[in-house]
């Protein structure tokens, strides 16, 4: 309708378009809809139909997917024995326009949960190296009437600190690198700080699980083996 001009799908009914054996009659309007990659704007598209067509197109019951694609083998062989029946499904024709989004998708997976799990063991060995050096001071504090979850709390802040300042300078990054890459698609959603949010709650909590393994551990430990003349 954009292409040719015309106001109302209403108004389209009906109207001539093309030239000598081209010329055509709408019979119908569509809503608009990708039938390429969302890289790209809706474009105009033809729908059209033809006895003289070298491919058709069929719905089938999801549920009844082999029984009906046996029944249209069978029906083939039938009409066209000489030729070969060769069809696909509609679902993956798309999912291949993204095959590169979804290789790119395994792999900030892969990397993601690499990089967590070294971030993980950073952060277990350096509690150890913490607890270790503050062992009798730990063990002072208990004697002086210091709770487990006060330890907890003492041993936890430098390290939740040091994670806070990396989600600050890690979030700004992260949203200009994801703005610039979703931008390559005509349609796509804007990212919410509601997201960055949820990561950051995600990454501090994940930071404090790892750091209190070893802090409750200390916490808990008898003050009079801490304490004991070295």
């Amino acid at each position: 309708m954009k292409t040719f001009g015309w106001p109302t799908a209403a108004s389209a009914i009906g109207k001539p378009f093309g030239k000598g054996n081209d010329r055509k009659y709408v019979i119908g309007v569509v809503k608009n809809f990708n039938f390429e990659s969302l890289h790209k704007p809706v474009d105009a598209l033809l729908i059209g139909y033809t006895r003289a067509g070298n491919g058709i197109s069929v719905k089938m019951d999801a549920a009844r997917l082999q029984e009906g694609l046996d029944h249209l083998i069978k029906t083939w062989k039938a009409v066209i024995p000489e030729v070969p029946l060769q069809y696909s499904f509609v679902d993956d024709r798309i999912a291949e326009q993204y095959g590169t989004e979804q290789k790119m998708e395994g792999i900030f997976y892969g990397f993601s949960g690499l990089s967590l799990l070294i971030a993980c063991l950073g952060l277990f060995g350096l509690s150890i190296f913490v607890v270790k050096h503050k062992i009798k001071e730990i063990g002072i504090r208990k004697v002086l009437g210091a709770s487990v979850t006060g330890i907890v709390a003492l041993l936890s802040k430098d390290f939740l600190k040091l994670v806070l300042l990396a989600v600050l300078i890690a979030f700004p990054l992260a949203w200009y690198f994801m703005d610039n890459w979703i931008k390559d698609f005509a349609y796509h959603i804007n990212i919410s700080w509601s997201v960055f949010i949820a990561a950051g709650m995600s990454a501090l909590l994940i930071a404090l699980i790892t750091v209190s393994i070893q802090s409750i551990k200390a916490a808990t430990a008898n003050p009079v083996t801490s304490l004991r003349s070295e």
